[in-house]
């Protein structure tokens, strides 16, 4: 799978959650969200071999 945050891009082998794929490339789950095909995923979410992911970063404020 390939996932794209920002200006970086990772290639990923085998299945894998949104979450364990964040970890996988060093990022915190907690500080971005998992889009696919304009959609956001849950952390939960199985991701299979070809697909594509983009990751937002999370931003608050008040």
């Amino acid at each position: 799978m390939r996932i794209r945050y920002r200006d970086k891009e990772w290639e990923l082998e085998g299945e894998r959650t949104v979450r364990e794929a964040i970890k996988a490339v060093g990022l915190t789950p907690e500080t971005v969200v998992a889009v696919r095909d304009g959609r956001v995923l849950s952390q939960g979410t199985l991701l299979e071999e070809g697909e594509e992911i983009k990751l937002l970063a999370v931003i608050t404020g008040g």
